[in-house]
């Protein structure tokens, strides 16, 4: 299984017909996100495109920054008490 989540509802590929693809997928164990440019080194978007990729971003960071306080929260939250010097 894979760390990774992609964003199933972008399906954006290159403007020129190359086939170029992008992906947008957020990392379960780190939160950080990845934006692959897959199948080439480059990619055209068109205006439409460029704002779907803008918005899987958007709801990867929100995700991101979901995970990270829900980690914060069980943090603090820890049955085993503060860490002892």
């Amino acid at each position: 299984m894979s760390v990774f989540r992609s964003d199933l509802s972008l399906e954006t590929r290159d403007a020129t017909g190359t086939g170029a693809e992008v992906d947008v997928a957020l990392n379960l164990a780190t939160g950080n996100i990845r934006l692959s440019i897959l199948w080439t080194q480059d990619i055209q978007l068109s205006a439409d495109s460029a704002d779907q990729i803008a918005e899987a971003l958007q709801r990867a960071a929100s995700e991101s920054r979901s995970l990270a306080v829900n980690k914060e929260g069980q943090a603090t939250e820890d049955p085993s008490g503060p860490p002892v010097a």
